[in-house]
């Protein structure tokens, strides 16, 4: 939020340094993001000055062009080559001089620089409107009035507005803060607090009369839940116009481009108050009736932007006695804007549900300056002063008349909120005492009222404008913040509180595996559990299952994600597009299925890999990473949580994600799946590259996760041997199968297996493959024999032909 320094100062004589009262705003918790400089003029005109031309002739090399001798209040004037025109002797002008920086029409800086054009040296340069930011003409130089003395700053003549504009990070519970006056109202506290005593200057209304009733638009409101407030007035017989040059700077300073003096004026009145305005072309009002009633259930509706809009029943609508004019407290129709025709206007003021007004923009995916105040809560007491302040303010600017009385529909008044404040919990929740008269002092300046006073405590109202304060707690907090957290010392002692939690918690064990992953080279990413409704219904199976929001924040985040992968595929493919194709990637989220009436949801680890596992160098050649590698990874995490008696199964042959790849099991349970993301999926995330995943249920795998005991082994004293054995076997053994077997048939001497070379082929029988395995033999209390060598490989070979049919081959 954008506040104007000189803005604020309308309702506080303040004389602070801006960067003085940017820290006492944040210590107030309105938190100052940054001040930025604002002119009206960019550059503020800074080195030009107003001059007299003393003499001005033609130029003896340039037919268009003309000497000038200007006087700019100097020791001497000025020889200054000039091509305008209109320039001739006599004149006040403009003139930028020597080293004064200008702005072209794009903003761009350029310095005006000693120069000689056609032969003839220039020592400045006299300017045209748009050469100093003042408007579009180019036809000739700007010719002053002569009152002005030569050398006046010409920042002076054209009264330009130098302000410093405050970056504020409103936080969503203060709506009382949504505007200058509501800033300076908090500002006022915090200086009494201090011991600066400001009067708060309130915009006054008492130029407000009523000239006629000739104007009278009819009021009906269908919902008083809904619209508990509607305050309106006719404005007759005003001039559409640019707005005067003050307006135009307030709105300006804080990043609103003007429209037209109606217009600037609800917005004005919008930042100053916090009371969002709108304002209908009377002479569009048909029947001369204003309705507030809920929309039709998929009536069509074109607002102001031009997009034509689907209503739901639950939109409020503001209507003539035929048609929808405007979407209430969200935005206008097309046709119920003010333009430079409009003689006559309808002045809307009014209290919308803070509910209905936020759904209904999140709805419709708009965002106003309007609805960001309605869904936050504004102040219902303000409707009607609002109005009168804008209707004051429009006849300045705009003339006309105000041809109707106020008509305010306002069934039920909504009393203000009452709260008992206790000393204890005042002193208990701020951790010191506070004086009772300091927090008194802090109440009234706040505009809570003390309605009654005990020894326990004080009986207090809290102000209709402050919709966030509703608990003795809010009081607290509002107490603390003008008193000062800065104010509260800290404790001589430090307090701690230990908590048990198990070693094998969903926390630790989630660490234990980021680090090894991470120390194997993977990043962890993180994304968004909304998805939008094309991805649920595109890339995944049973869409049906999906869980939708009720209230989602946009159409692209409608509903809850049933799997981790295409996230992770969006996060690749960002980064493909950026020439970054080596990736290691893995993250812990959840998945959300809707399924039997009930609602579920289930935590997951995804693991990607894509690219190349090494990447091309003088000394190798780029590695592309391979299934197996994703395996070892995964099958490394598991021996790490010590999983055991874990089967590695095929895939369901109708799998939606993976081309090939297997399951993993434990029991019937399934753990999780690994596999190659089949090419049609990734053509939906333009990813061009092969993709390996891995998607372990984590739950499932948090609560088998065994005590994986670490055993340390001194370095045998004893030589190990290395003995190979090329076995024909059937396809359908695995090298889990006759690793199984040997460690079986061997268990004392055999320390590692390897398969190191595989091969399939028409050399072989049909439904054979060969396995070239090696196996390391180590004896750790004496040097083996060649007898012990060769009795061991022999009971490999038998076990090994026996129990899987497998012979050596030659």
């Amino acid at each position: 939020m954008k506040i104007s320094y000189n803005w604020l100062k309308q309702y506080l004589k303040l004389d602070l340094p801006a960067e003085e009262t940017g820290i006492i705003l944040t210590d107030l918790g309105l938190e100052v993001e940054g001040i930025e400089p604002y002119e009206s003029v960019k550059g503020g005109l800074k080195g030009v000055v107003v001059g007299h031309v003393l003499e001005c002739e033609k130029h003896p090399n340039a037919d268009k062009l003309k000497i000038t001798k200007v006087d700019v209040g100097a020791e001497a004037p000025l020889q200054i080559v000039c091509g305008a025109p209109n320039v001739a002797q006599g004149q006040k002008v403009p003139v930028a001089t020597i080293g004064t920086v200008l702005y072209d029409k794009e903003g761009n800086p350029f310095e005006i620089k000693k120069g000689k054009i056609r032969g003839e040296e220039s020592y400045g340069m006299i300017c045209a409107e748009d050469e100093l930011g003042l408007g579009e003409s180019h036809d000739g130089i700007m010719v002053l009035d002569d009152k002005y003395p030569v050398g006046t700053p010409c920042c002076k003549v054209f009264e330009v507005e130098t302000d410093e504009v405050f970056e504020i990070g409103l936080t969503p519970n203060r709506a009382d803060a949504m505007s200058h006056y509501g800033v300076a109202r908090d500002l006022r506290a915090g200086l009494i607090q201090r011991g600066t005593q400001l009067e708060l200057i309130t915009p006054s209304v008492t130029k407000f009369h009523v000239d006629n009733r000739s104007g009278k638009v009819d009021i009906e409101v269908t919902d008083k839940k809904l619209v508990p407030r509607y305050t309106g007035v006719t404005i007759s017989n005003l001039r559409v116009t640019e707005s005067p040059a003050w307006l135009q700077n307030r709105l300006k300073a804080i990043g609103i481009t003007p429209k037209n003096n109606v217009v600037d004026a609800t917005n004005y009145v919008l930042h100053a108050l916090g009371q969002p305005l709108h304002a209908f072309d009377a002479d569009h009002i048909i029947g001369r009736k204003i309705v507030v009633k809920t929309a039709e259930e998929g009536a069509k509706f074109t607002t102001l932007d031009g997009v034509q809009r689907i209503l739901s029943s639950e939109d409020i609508m503001i209507c003539d006695a035929e048609k929808p004019l405007c979407i209430a407290g969200v935005l206008g129709g097309e046709n119920s804007g003010v333009s430079y025709s409009t003689r006559n206007v309808f002045l809307e003021s009014a209290y919308f549900d803070p509910v209905a007004v936020r759904k209904t923009a999140k709805r419709h995916s708009i965002s106003t300056d309007a609805s960001y105040r309605f869904e936050r809560g504004i102040n219902i007491e303000d409707c009607k002063y609002a109005l009168m302040y804008a209707a004051v303010l429009i006849e300045n600017i705009a003339g006309g008349v105000i041809s109707s009385d106020v008509i305010d529909f306002y069934p039920k008044k909504i009393e203000d909120f009452q709260v008992f404040l206790a000393f204890d919990k005042v002193d208990k929740l701020i951790g010191q005492k506070i004086p009772h008269d300091t927090i008194k002092s802090i109440l009234h300046s706040l505009d809570i009222k003390v309605n009654s006073l005990t020894e326990r405590g004080l009986g207090l109202v809290i102000p209709s404008y402050r919709v966030d304060v509703q608990r003795e707690a809010d009081v607290i907090e509002e107490i603390l913040r003008i008193y000062g957290y800065n104010n509260i010392s800290f404790s001589e002692k430090i307090n701690a509180s230990m908590s048990h939690s198990s070693k094998y918690d969903d926390h630790n064990v989630q660490n234990v595996v980021a680090t090894q992953l991470i120390g194997q080279g993977f990043t962890e990413i993180m994304t968004n559990s909304l998805v939008s409704e094309k991805e649920i219904t595109t890339y995944t199976q049973q869409p049906e299952t999906a869980v939708k929001l009720l209230n989602p924040l946009s159409a692209d985040l409608g509903y809850m994600r049933k799997n981790l992968l295409f996230s992770g595929l969006e996060v690749i493919a960002y980064n493909n597009n950026r020439k970054r194709t080596d990736l290691k990637l893995f993250e812990f989220g959840k998945n959300y299925h809707f399924t039997e009436g009930k609602y579920t949801e289930s935590k997951h680890l995804a693991i990607y890999l894509t690219g190349n596992t090494q990447s091309e160098h003088w000394g190798a050649t780029a590695q592309k990473t391979t299934f197996f590698q994703l395996k070892g990874v995964v099958e490394t995490l598991f021996e790490r949580l010590g999983l055991k008696d874990i089967k590695a199964l095929p895939l369901e042959e109708n799998d939606a994600i993976a081309s090939e790849g297997f399951r993993w099991q434990l029991g019937d349970t399934l753990i999780g799946t690994i596999g190659v993301v089949k090419g049609k999926v990734l053509k939906n995330f333009s990813i061009k590259q092969e993709v390996l995943v891995a998607d372990l249920n984590w739950e499932v795998i948090l609560h088998q996760v065994q005590d994986h005991k670490v055993i340390y082994k001194e370095i045998a004293k004893y030589p190990e041997v290395r003995r190979d054995l090329a076995l024909l076997l059937d396809e359908k053994v695995t090298f889990a199968d006759l690793y199984k077997v040997a460690l079986s048939a061997e268990k004392d001497i055999l320390k590692s297996i390897n398969l190191f070379d595989v091969y399939q082929g028409d050399k072989l029988p049909q439904g054979k493959k060969s396995y070239a395995v090696s196996f390391v033999l180590q004896d750790e209390k004496k040097t083996l024999t060649d007898k012990q060598i060769d009795k061991t490989m022999q009971r490999l070979q038998t076990a090994f032909e026996s129990q899987l049919g497998a012979a050596l081959r030659d």
